[in-house]
């Protein structure tokens, strides 16, 4: 039911929506068709990917066992799950996206500011996501078939012929994936997430018995002291933490489609700390066998899948890592900049459209060049990844504590003054004030290095800071909000 159609249903005057905030993809979702396998196979495809797998491993690598590595994650996994059911649930009530959501806390036009910064870094990643998937995608090429290494004699803006072949049919498929809109992305999650499974617990299984399926759940090839080990638990926790902040912000995107918000919880409980934690304890028990039967910690699956030797298992694994990482790039790094980018210019901009302006920017920026530049990556998109976890924290408590829980939907698409989230000229400077001095600090402590220790903890940091000036700032205006009546949940 449209915005619209709502008004004259109960008898009030129609509402019209402001053209400049609203379209089609914007508006409240009217079909509700996620269930909870849409739901688990989207974390699956967002999970399964080569940055996880290599996180998880390189933790064995640093010095931390299976069951210390299990116990963070599963930690991490729990809390994740916690913040995406928070934002899960103001996405299924309203059923509008993130930069619409964001309108509630930051204003109408100050939603942008949000968005913006959620969309050039999804942007980035996407195209940083791709590339590095084509990396693996050529290791199992060559690996089949030598003959290609002339292929990589010749470069034209810093990528080969090979890597251009690899990089483009990734970025093409995914082009012609997303170009569909909405529900072809949740047909895609519901068959790459399943897939990936098979093929991990294929190559676990491969990796086991070449290891005489003898593996040590409490040893690690670097041991380290017992205090070193408890600070790379906590701090796994706060990195697996920091990494799904990018999605936890923008969870709405997804949730606002479910038919309710049961639906969500146990979408998000399947995927956050059932499959999760199990995807990344698969990856570590593999990376331990390939201690057992190599003699290393094998940490990239590429190179692993390379030992195989047979060219069909190697196109096998060079399909598994492409389908891997167009799920989490659709999931992770596509859905969110074409809605982003759609609330700056509604009346021109659609969801389709504003995902084919975002893949075309992954391609121009040559993420493999900004992936070979540590500043670019470690200050760049690290500094601006800090102040994800202030957003969060304003918009949470603007919305839970502050808010109560009451939105008027309505209100989220009138640019009037004086309408209820116009604030000051369409922003609302109480979010700002919140917001800057909490991402400054969490930026500061994420990039200097006199901080390190306590880098893997910037998001938490950043995201306690954000809320705790937010609800210094908006007491009086707690104070005069009714409580929300307490749905009840199908």
């Amino acid at each position: 039911m449209s915005l619209a159609d709502s008004a004259e249903a109960t008898g009030a005057p129609a509402f019209v929506p402001d053209p400049r905030l609203t379209n089609e993809d914007l508006a409240p979702a009217e079909k509700r068709n996620w269930k909870v396998f849409d739901l688990f196979a989207m974390w699956m495809s967002d999970v399964h990917n080569l940055g996880n797998y290599t996180f998880a491993a390189g933790l064995l690598v640093l010095g931390m066992n299976v069951w210390q590595i299990f116990t963070s994650l599963l930690v991490g996994f729990v809390l994740i799950y916690g913040g995406m059911n928070l934002m899960g649930r103001i996405g299924q009530r309203t059923g509008v996206p993130f930069p619409v959501v964001s309108r509630i806390s930051f204003g109408v036009w100050g939603a942008n500011i949000p968005a913006l910064i959620r969309a050039i870094i999804a942007i980035m990643w996407y195209g940083i996501q791709t590339y590095l998937a084509s990396v693996a995608v050529n290791v199992m090429l060559l690996a089949a078939w030598p003959g290609l290494e002339s292929w990589t004699h010749h470069s034209f803006l810093g990528l080969d012929a090979l890597g251009w072949t690899s990089f483009l049919a990734l970025w093409l498929i995914q082009a012609m994936i997303i170009s569909q809109g909405m529900e072809s992305v949740r047909k895609f999650q519901d068959f790459c997430g399943p897939a990936i499974w098979l093929v991990m617990i294929a190559l676990a299984i491969w990796v086991l018995a070449k290891a005489g399926w003898s593996i040590s759940l409490t040893s690690t090839p670097h041991p380290v002291p017992v205090g070193e080990q408890w600070r790379q638990w906590f701090g796994a926790v706060g990195l697996i933490l920091a990494t799904y902040g990018t999605l936890m912000l923008n969870f709405c995107d997804f949730s606002r489609f479910a038919p309710s918000y049961k639906t969500v919880k146990r979408g998000n409980f399947w995927g956050l700390p059932i499959n999760s934690t199990a995807f990344v304890i698969v990856s570590v028990i593999v990376t331990a066998g390939s201690i057992e039967a190599f003699g290393e910690a094998i940490t990239d699956p590429a190179l692993l899948v390379a030992k195989v030797g047979n060219t069909w298992i190697l196109v096998l694994g060079a399909l598994t890592f492409a389908i891997a990482t167009m799920g989490v790039n659709i999931v992770a790094n596509f859905v969110s900049p074409a809605y982003d980018l759609a609330n700056v210019w509604p009346q021109k901009i659609t969801f389709k459209v504003g995902g084919m302006i975002s893949t075309v920017a992954a391609l121009v920026v040559t993420p493999w060049n900004l992936f070979s530049n540590p500043t670019v990556v470690n200050y760049f998109l690290g500094g601006l990844g800090a102040f994800l976890g202030p957003l969060f924290g304003v918009i949470m408590l603007d919305y839970y504590w502050v808010k109560r829980g009451r939105v008027d939907v309505e209100q989220l698409f009138d640019a009037r003054p004086g309408s209820r989230y116009y604030y000051r000229k369409g922003v609302n400077p109480k979010a700002l004030w919140a917001f800057l001095p909490s991402a400054a600090v969490a930026a500061v402590l994420a990039l200097v290095k006199d901080f390190s220790d306590v880098a893997p903890y910037s998001w938490f940091i950043g995201t306690a800071l954000a809320a705790g000036l937010y609800a210094v700032l908006c007491r009086a205006e707690r104070a005069a909000v009714e409580p929300a009546p307490v749905p009840v949940e199908g």
